[in-house]
């Protein structure tokens, strides 16, 4: 092992990978010396390797900032200490001896203050598992829709939908039955920015995009009608509009009412406060051409800086305004939840952790010592992307997470699970592993970086007992190994996408097959709908595109596509001949009581395939050249949901969730 693979190997940095076709792979030198500099550890010389080495020695050395432990079992410490003071959240406080280098079990999870010699430290005491349906409901099988909250209509014209139509779609789903309502992401944005408007792309994962945000749903004047636009959402247009909209509903508020919203705010702490400066000066440089902190003048790169300071003291106006975003937003979501559960609902609404944050973000300019920098993230080539992907986005680093004790990891999870009623984490692979390559490069000069898998899921759990929420883990592309078995272990729910279910023998998977801790789905957004599927629509855009598989060409693809129809209606076991190709309707409802029958706890069907709509919300691996997260529905959800045809597979679902579960052979 030369120099550079030691330093790698120690680094986390994973030379020799499978992909996923099994095919063994290697990362360059060259890459792995650039990722870890990138990293913190310079790699261009022997000398330079060296000194690398001799830190990562010094920095294990360190006793560590927080400490993970299981409830109820012995906690091991250093065995040359023998006594540790215990101080839990009420502030009590007791002593402990050490015993063969154990602390004795804490049977309550939570979070306490230990000092041990004259250190003291954070002790995370996890749960066995994470908070799960078994607990939540009395063994029924349950059922919801994901929805993409820009593509809803009301009855008042708007340019995209917000919570005010999310909180109809959740009454609505409640009254037949459903109790849950998966969401896209709804992370901060940058404010009024109508270019990036991807819900994966945050500026922020702490705090929430403004531009939700419903007046009305706080006892406010409703925002006023605006252009309710085509098929396709302009983005460009309307996000400028809103926020000189809610410009508009802020300057309006009564002065009382204002400062308590104001005082609320501020009682969340300095994090707020910054985030809101941080929007405000986005708006400030936009307007001059600059895209995001990095690209601003050096002197307000630092948000301690004095310059930063007297942005905020002259602008306290306009830093209200940000503030009070925020809070609409929050109110907005939290009143959906309160309705949600109201209505009967046992879970309410799962909302969605995005992989990443924008380089030039909220997140990034305020934990910038939490994340990484010079370097994003991806996917090496897989199912969703046969070429790799690099989504330009930043994230946490693990070295960043040990130095902080996690703090950032812990603020992201509570700031979502405080206001919904379980959690989706977006390729969940990344709390085990993440592709990382130099930012600017392509995903082939990328590396498997590895994280602290087993401190964050045990976080996870923690804070999924803290919060009564439900944590699913999407698990789809090329697993990590062990990395199924360890999920099940801490009670994520993975995701079972009807695609991708396939037997040995190519084939679909029956019902019965689908494990009970898991989510059983007809498709994602980034995935063909049943209908776009059936029709073949999905490879209209692929040949459109140029992105069939390389060895491949349309008539074949076409001929693969005919034989797997035939494998997944044979799966869904009707009696009826196989429809036709361009008649979807039948394999939509089989499809629906394909995951219906199935044992998972949950079922979630996308409102595009409740709907059996053929264009899919996104296109993984493409950014203009398909119209991802700008379409809406032609109707308001109420008239959609009124159709006979929608009624009845909105039926088939939730009658098939009634079922016994199908049994195995």
């Amino acid at each position: 092992m030369t120099e550079l693979h030691a330093l790698a190997a120690a680094i986390g940095l994973v030379r020799v990978w499978w992909d996923v076709a099994g095919r063994q792979q290697e990362v360059s030198d060259e890459a792995l010396g650039a990722i870890a500099t990138a990293l913190g550890y310079p790699a261009d010389s022997a000398a330079a390797i060296a000194q690398s080495l001799s830190r990562i020695e010094d920095e294990r050395q360190r006793p560590p900032a927080l400490l993970v432990a299981d409830a109820g079992r012995p906690i091991q410490i250093p065995s040359s200490l023998a006594r540790a003071e215990l101080v839990a959240e009420d502030g009590a406080s007791r002593a402990l001896l050490v015993e063969g280098g154990y602390l004795p079990a804490i049977a309550e999870p939570g979070y306490y203050r230990l000092a041990i010699g004259s250190h003291e430290l954070t002790l995370a005491v996890a749960p066995p598992r994470c908070h799960g349906l078994e607990q939540l409901q009395d063994g029924r099988r349950v059922w919801g829709p994901s929805i993409q909250i820009p593509s809803l209509r009301g009855r008042v014209p708007q340019p995209f939908g917000h919570f005010g139509h999310l909180d109809d779609a959740v009454t609505r789903f409640a009254a037949r039955g459903a109790d849950v309502v998966m969401i896209n992401p709804v992370h901060a944005l940058f404010p009024g920015h109508g270019i990036g408007f991807s819900p994966y792309s945050p500026s922020s994962r702490l705090f929430l995009n403004g531009a939700m945000g419903d007046p009305a749903l706080v006892g406010l004047p409703p925002l006023p009608p605006g252009e309710d636009g085509e098929t396709l959402i302009d983005w460009e247009s309307a996000l400028p509009k809103r926020l000189a909209q809610l410009r508009t509903v802020f300057k309006n508020l009564a002065p009382d009412f204002r400062s308590r919203v104001l005082k609320d705010s501020l009682a969340d702490g300095d994090a707020l406060r910054r985030h809101a400066i941080f929007d405000a000066l986005d708006v400030r440089f936009r307007a001059r051409g600059l895209d995001g902190w990095r690209t601003w003048p050096a002197p307000f790169h630092d948000p301690d800086g004095a310059a930063v300071r007297q942005f905020a003291a002259e602008n306290p106006d306009e830093i209200a305004f940000h503030l009070f975003v925020q809070w609409l937003a929050h109110e907005s979501l939290a009143t959906i939840q309160s309705h949600a559960k109201a209505a009967g609902m046992t879970v309410g609404l799962l909302a969605d952790l995005a992989v990443g944050v924008h380089t030039g973000g909220s997140d990034s300019w305020s934990q910038r010592d939490h994340l990484l920098h010079g370097l994003t993230i991806g996917a090496p080539p897989d199912p969703l992307g046969p070429l790799g992907q690099n989504w330009m986005l930043t994230t946490f680093s693990p070295r960043g997470l040990s130095e902080s004790g996690y703090a950032p990891w812990i603020a992201t999870l509570r700031s979502t699970l405080g206001r919904a009623g379980g959690l989706r984490i977006d390729h969940a692979f990344g709390l085990s592993r993440l592709w990382i390559m130099p930012e600017g490069r392509s995903s082939n000069d990328g590396a498997y970086l590895v994280y602290p898998f087993r401190e964050l899921t045990r976080l996870a759990a923690l804070e999924s007992h803290r919060a009564k929420a439900l944590i699913v883990a999407e698990d789809l592309g090329t697993k990590p190994g062990g990395f199924a078995e360890a999920i099940d272990a801490e009670g994520m729910l993975g995701m079972r996408v009807l695609w991708f279910e396939r037997a040995v023998d190519h084939g679909f998977i029956g019902p019965q097959d689908y494990p009970s801790e898991s989510v059983a789905m007809t498709g994602t957004h980034d995935t063909a709908t049943v209908a776009g599927w059936w029709t073949g629509h999905d490879l209209d855009w692929a040949d459109k595109l140029g992105r069939l598989p390389l060895d491949s060409n349309r008539e074949r693809e076409d001929e693969r596509r005919a034989w797997d129809r035939g494998l997944l209606w044979a799966t869904f076991g009707g009696s009826e001949p196989r429809p036709a190709p361009d008649d979807p309707a039948p394999a939509v409802e089989a499809a629906l009581r394909h995951i219906g029958r199935a044992g998972s706890r949950l079922a979630i069907a996308p409102l595009e395939d409740l709907l059996a709509l053929e264009e899919q919300p996104n296109l993984p691996g493409t950014i203009t050249e398909h119209p991802n997260w700008r379409r809406r529905m032609t109707a308001p959800l109420e008239d959609l949901l009124a159709t006979p045809d929608t009624t009845h597979r909105i039926e088939t679902l939730a009658a098939a969730r009634k079922e016994p579960p199908a049994e195995k052979w």
